[in-house]
Parts: structure tokens; sequence; C-alpha cells
């Protein structure tokens, strides 16, 4: 009964990465402006591949479902961040702390396997043009996106269940801005190596098979475009799969330097920033990279912007 009272009606404290001194203010406020900025484009992004019918192909489609991901993955820490700092409280509850887990996990997860999806995607349009609606059509890329989605979901599941089912004790301050598993690790009572050492094999399946893909992709894709030669083709193809080679290097960079060190090596600050970086910023940047260097999506969003213009000046 004493483990019960300890371990499910105690909260735990989010120690955050501000405070109140000027500086913090200022970087509190930068947070909230690239949160906003993240949760806008993502959106923008979902509505207007699901809006235009010129963008209903399996490249786009895997981009909805990137920017799905990147909007609830930014949700899923940021507001609770931004609710403790502006009213003081820093607690979060053990069923707050395992919906965090499992939200994050489950997306981080799901975009590296999503990630590999796109890869193979830009592979096979580069590489196998004629064959790209038999080998890329509706039910193949719809199966990619939901294994993504339900691989990502089985590792969220079982890295909360076990997460939780440790005791914990003590301060219960976890040394971060949100319940990421290696720093609620530090608080438990009891001995997490063997969970930890599933963790780092979870890690080499979640990341580096896809990792793998994405290289064995792009290998070929780098080969086919130097053998077309010059013009508009080769342009066009190393402008579409820099965008995404640009998403997968800052995301899995991240990633990796937070989940596949050794726990000797971490220092709280450093996974705190790290964590900013795939958290909060890679969703910001996913959207902008993708709508900036993609004419498809400009066109999109003008004719939309058209639409609403031509319904005012009617009403």
């Amino acid at each position: 009964m004493a483990w019960e009272n300890q371990t499910f009606n105690s909260d735990f404290i989010l120690v955050g990465i501000f405070n109140d001194s000027p500086t913090h203010i200022f970087l509190f406020s930068l947070v909230l402006g690239i949160f906003t900025v993240a949760f806008m484009g993502n959106t923008v992004m979902v509505l207007l591949i699901c809006l235009d019918n010129q963008l209903h192909t399996p490249m786009y489609f895997l981009l909805s479902q990137l920017s799905l991901m990147d909007l609830m993955l930014i949700c899923t820490t940021v507001p609770k961040m931004v609710f403790n700092y502006l009213s003081g409280r820093k607690s979060i509850s053990l069923a707050g702390c395992g919906a965090q887990i499992f939200l994050y996990v489950s997306l981080l997860g799901a975009e590296c396997f999503l990630l590999a999806s796109m890869a193979y995607d830009r592979y096979v349009a580069i590489c196998h043009p004629l064959r790209y609606s038999i080998l890329m059509n509706q039910k193949i890329c719809g199966l990619m996106a939901a294994f993504s989605w339900i691989l990502g979901s089985l590792d969220g599941i079982i890295e909360a269940a076990v997460a939780l089912s440790f005791s914990y004790c003590g301060a219960r301050e976890i040394p971060h801005f949100f319940c990421d598993v290696p720093a609620l690790l530090t608080l438990s009572c009891t001995n997490t190596l063997l969970f930890e050492r599933m963790v780092f094999i979870c890690c080499i399946i979640m990341l580096l098979f896809p990792v793998a893909v994405i290289i064995a992709s792009y290998v070929h894709v780098i080969v086919a475009v130097i053998h077309m030669g010059s013009g508009e083709g080769p342009r066009k193809a190393f402008g579409t799969c820099s965008s995404h080679l640009m998403v997968v290097g800052m995301y899995y960079g991240a990633a990796m330097f937070i989940y596949m060190r050794p726990s000797s090596d971490r220092t709280p600050t450093q996974d705190k920033f790290v964590s900013v970086f795939y958290t909060i910023l890679t969703p910001m940047l996913n959207p902008l990279i993708y709508s900036l260097r993609n004419k498809d999506v400009a066109r999109a969003f003008m004719k939309v912007l058209g639409r609403g213009k031509s319904g005012e000046q009617i009403a």
C-alpha cells in the first residue's frame, strides 16, 4: 500500500528550462513564437493537401502525415511547458506523464518510419518513373503510413508502460520540461539497467533501420540523377530530395544524440536543449522547408487565398 501511495498519488515536478530572468523571458517568448509558427504552418500544410486535388499524390499524402505528426508532437510538450511557466505550477500527474511519454515516443517512432517511406517514394519516382503508379499506388501508400503510426504506437505503449511500472522516490523532480524517459529514469528507486538496454535496442530498430533505408534510397537516386545529365528534370529531383534530406539530417541527428548515447555521457542541460531542437524547432522548420522550396504547395496556397478573396468580393 505504501508503494501505491508513493507511486500513484504523488505528482512529478518538471524543472523546466526557463526562470524569471530577462534573458529567459525573451527565450520563452521566442519558443512561444516558434510554437505558433509551427502550429500554423503544419495546420496549413495538412489543410492544403486535403483541399487541393492536385496534391492528392503519394508524396503529398506522406507529407501531410508528417505535418500531422509534427503538429501533434509540438502540442504534446509545449502547451504544458507554457502553462507551468505562466502559472508557476511545475507539477505533472503520473497519468499526464504517462500520456506525454506515450505520445512523444509514438510520434518520434512514427516519423522515423514515415521519413523512410518518403525516401522510398522519391527513389521509385526518380529511378522507376514508369512503374511509379504500380509501386506507389494508393493502397501501398496508405499501408506505409498506417504501419508508421502502428509501429510508433507500439513503441510508445511499451516504453510508457515499463517506465511507469518502476517506483519513484526522493524529490521526484524531473530535470526536463516534459516527461522524457531518460530524465525520468534518473528518479527511479529500482534498477533500470535492463530497461535502458531495451530502449537502446528499440532505438537501433526505430532509428538505424529507417536511416539505412533512406541512405540506400538516396544512393540510388543520386546515381540516377547523375545519369540524367543537365536540365530541368535533375534540378527538380535534386530540389525535392534536398528538402527531404535536410529534414532527415536535423531530425535523426538530434534523436540519435539524445537516445543513443550512454547514460554516463548525459547531462540534463544538453538533453533539454537538444530536445528543444527536435520537439519544437524541427516541427517549425519542416513545413517551411517543404513549402518554400515547393512550387506546387505555393500554387495551392495562392489558389486557396484566391478563393477566399473571391468569396469576400461576392459577399
